[in-house]
């Protein structure tokens, strides 16, 4: 023990004691190896049996490292990743720049070039169940352009913009590989014609506007007018049912401030029906059209909003032949 306490251990009994190296770089071999390398092995021994895990994880650290670098050291690896990370630069560099947005506009996206180049594009689109759209319209409204691939196209993202078109009521898409793309139509049937401040509009049967009115052979659908009249389609038709024949000649049925119809006649009279009953009305209107034809007299409006009692505006004329008939004549006895 020295002078502080401590034991004294020879270093070469653990064969950790340096051995003698040379004092120059022309030395002769045989004055010994450098002191660190003949002690390191031993030392590493020492550190392993002291430190299991710390060592363990060096060597954990280190792996990766050494691994990349055999793989980096094949030849033309190294001018690959080069290559490659430039070409992200690049990438990066066009992005911010508003090129790639472009390119993708022209050409699709990266991964669908790659798809579409080994046989995963979408040449063929089978649609089924259309009636009143055009394939071109569908083809438009789905997003399809010929830019996209099989494998990287949204299926929900495409039925949902189909589902978007008024006249769609339901969509299937369906993917088959390699290369085609099913699109299921269901449309909505047509069942009226509304008009609201001056736009008239194909309905279906719950109301909800199809398509703006451009083609006749929908003339003969039930035609409606005014606010929510889409909405009550079904009692206007109720309406036609207690009509009977007077049907063909009602052209039109205009709700009136949401609570009672006024029909519109072909020939131009309106007959005004009560809030409450108005089958009833109609029933009365035809008895009068079969005793009278009261419908082709000189009439502008049949009102029938009071129960029990009728009220009948003439046109200009009718009225002015009707005051002058009754007007009084000269010399006559008063």
């Amino acid at each position: 023990m020295d002078g502080a306490g401590r034991f004294l251990r020879s270093l070469t009994r653990f064969g950790l004691a340096p051995k003698a190296t040379p004092a120059y770089a022309g030395a002769p071999a045989s004055l010994g190896a450098p002191a660190y390398a003949g002690a390191s092995a031993a030392v590493r021994q020492a550190e392993a049996r002291m430190f299991p895990r710390a060592r363990q994880r060096q060597r954990q650290r280190g792996g990766w490292r050494v691994r990349f670098a055999g793989f980096a050291a094949l030849p033309g690896v190294g001018a690959t990743l080069v290559l490659g990370f430039f070409a992200c630069v690049g990438l990066y560099g066009a992005y911010l720049g508003g090129e790639y947005d472009v390119f993708v506009k022209a050409n699709g996206a990266p991964a669908d070039i790659v798809a579409r180049a080994v046989g995963l594009g979408i040449d063929t689109v089978t649609i089924t169940g259309q009636i009143e759209l055009s394939e071109t319209q569908l083809l438009k409204d789905a997003g399809l352009n010929g830019q996209q691939s099989l494998p990287f196209l949204d299926a929900d993202a495409v039925r949902n913009r189909l589902m978007a078109t008024p006249l769609v009521k339901n969509v299937h898409v369906r993917k088959l590989l390699p290369n085609r793309l099913i699109l299921e139509i269901t449309e909505r049937t047509p069942y009226a014609v509304w008009q609201r401040d001056g736009i008239v509009r194909i309905v279906a049967a719950d109301g909800a506007p199809i398509d703006e009115f451009r083609n006749a052979r929908h003339s003969r659908l039930p035609f409606v007018v005014g606010e929510d009249a889409n909405e009550r389609i079904d009692e206007y038709l109720a309406l036609l049912n207690a009509a009977g024949d007077l049907r063909e000649k009602v052209r039109a049925g205009m709700l009136v401030s949401k609570r009672r119809w006024t029909l519109a006649m072909a020939n131009g009279v309106e007959v005004m029906l009560p809030e409450t009953d108005a089958a009833t009305a109609l029933r009365q209107l035809a008895r009068l059209e079969d005793e009278s034809h009261i419908l082709e007299k000189d009439i502008v409006s049949l009102d029938f909003r009071t129960p029990g009692r009728l009220f009948v505006r003439l046109t200009e004329e009718a009225a002015a032949a009707r005051a002058a008939a009754h007007a009084p004549r000269k010399g006559a006895p008063k």
